[in-house]
């Protein structure tokens, strides 16, 4: 049965969206079945793969309110082994939507439960916020990957979204893990982006991944192509990044499941 991550940080510009669909990518370049799955409204990862999404008529909405099967709302994109669930504006009408419904939080896990055993790994993309469609993630994930940026403002909200990943282990999730911490937008150049890795990796030690996210033009540039930076550009640092990246997930889980 596939591993369930959710990639979330409620702060915006974080990388969220460029570490989901990039790490996804590379997974699926080293011959892993992979889903992506859009949760956020915004749908910049729909848009980063190719698809447009004002002509999404099937997604992540209609699996939330289950009026469509999750296997009849993924489709096949251009990166090898890699599909995703798309996303469109409609999405946003779920944080009503759903309020009054009993399991609210449960209905993203029921959903994908079908499909689960068809992917080594499905990544779920949340929106910059810790509203009702990223408790919908958390609920139905095994773990978390928290991008931070390397940038001045880098821990603000962390504690508050740490809060909350607790409080859906206690509430809705128990068997919720953090995945690890990971490091965006880094410039070895400036003396503030060394200075926000060794704060992190003091404060969090063994959570932080050992690989880094370089800042890189390329990155930026892939999703206006609608391709993953492994498609673009692979020879780039970025490509390589994410490649490195991919790797240390691998032979994380890989070991774990060995131990068991």
């Amino acid at each position: 049965m596939g591993k369930t991550i959710a990639v979330a940080n409620q702060k915006g510009g974080v990388g969220k969206t460029t570490t989901a669909v990039n790490l996804a990518a590379s997974l699926g370049v080293l011959e892993k079945k992979v889903l992506l799955i859009d949760a956020d409204p915004q749908a910049n990862t729909t848009s980063a793969l190719g698809f447009d999404p004002d002509n999404i008529s099937l997604g992540t909405y209609q699996a939330l309110e289950h009026e469509n099967r999750a296997s009849e709302v993924i489709f096949k994109t251009k990166s090898p082994n890699l599909d995703i669930m798309p996303s469109q504006i409609d999405l946003v009408a779920v944080e009503i939507e759903l309020v009054d419904k009993t399991d609210r939080e449960q209905m993203l896990k029921r959903s994908i439960a079908e499909i689960k055993d068809q992917y080594d790994y499905i990544f779920i993309d949340c929106a910059p916020s810790l509203g009702l469609i990223t408790l919908n993630a958390l609920t139905a994930a095994d773990s978390v990957i928290v991008p931070i940026q390397c940038e001045y403002f880098a821990l603000e909200g962390l504690g508050k979204l740490l809060n909350t990943i607790k409080s859906v282990q206690n509430i809705h999730n128990p068997n919720l893990d953090i995945e690890g911490l990971l490091l965006t937008m880094y410039d070895s150049r400036l003396r503030l982006s060394n200075q926000v890795v060794e704060e992190v990796r003091t404060h969090f030690q063994n959570m932080v991944f050992n690989t880094i996210i370089q800042r890189n033009v390329r990155l930026s540039e892939a999703p206006s192509y609608g391709e993953s930076i492994i498609m673009y550009d692979a020879s780039s640092n970025g490509a390589e990044n994410y490649l490195n990246l991919a790797r240390e997930f691998l032979e994380k889980n890989e070991a774990i499941q060995e131990s068991i």
